[in-house]
């Protein structure tokens, strides 16, 4: 079946102010989000792409503008099914203020049970994310070959949430992935099992360097954080 390249947007100006943004209308990507989908088209020169879908969210289209600037006759979709988590009442709120939100411990060690209030639960979230990856693979297949590789663009709760379920890894313990801004993951499906190519791959290590004031807490950052400072 087909390779799937999961993109998560590059960093958002909510990545940077420490807003959950959500489904938040206009957050666009910051002048490092730029950058980072400037060299998307780079990255990804010598990967043969079939397909490009993505999120109906701006910083995702944004995203993926110049790589669809440099491949002209690379089709593009949007998908409703890869948007952001709904996060409901939480959507906008600093992430620091939701941090003593008694919902944030389920959201954190128990996923499968959390729901946000007035938006959906985190296992709703990923049944819509893995179903219209399985079409998408199906489509592909279809039209372009068992070989094909295609790109989706989406946000990093969604990418960890279909990554966890590549693996078999129970959405209790998705938290335990990380994905950066405009980072790579690659997933190969095949008839009996997918293969995890690669997890939320920049090309830049910086982010691994001891920072001035480490979080030994634990604590996922919900939506997936702003990257390496």
């Amino acid at each position: 079946m087909a390779t799937l390249i999961l993109v998560r947007h590059g960093r958002s100006t909510a990545n940077t102010s420490g807003v959950l943004a959500g489904r938040t209308p206009g957050v666009s990507l910051d002048e490092r989000g730029a950058a980072q989908a400037a060299a998307l088209p780079g990255r990804l020169a010598d990967v043969p792409l079939a397909a490009v879908v993505s999120s109906p969210l701006q910083r995702c289209r944004e995203t993926v503008r110049p790589l669809l600037d440099a491949r002209p006759d690379l089709p593009l979709h949007v998908e409703d099914r890869i948007n952001e988590c709904d996060y409901g009442d939480w959507s906008g709120r600093k992430l620091a203020e939701l941090n003593d939100d008694p919902l944030m411990e389920i959201v954190q060690a128990h996923a499968s049970a959390a729901a946000f209030p007035g938006g959906e639960s985190m296992r709703a979230m990923q049944a819509r994310a893995v179903d219209a990856v399985h079409d998408w693979n199906a489509r592909i297949e279809a039209e372009h070959g068992e070989d094909a590789c295609y790109l989706m663009c989406s946000h990093g709760d969604i990418v960890k949430s279909i990554v966890a379920d590549a693996l078999g890894l129970h959405l209790d313990l998705f938290q335990r992935l990380h994905v950066d801004p405009c980072s790579v993951t690659v997933i190969r499906y095949t008839r009996l099992r997918p293969f995890l190519v690669r997890l939320g791959d920049t090309g830049d290590f910086a982010g691994f360097a001891p920072r001035e004031h480490p979080d030994s807490s634990g604590t996922a950052e919900v939506g997936g954080g702003a990257g390496a400072p």
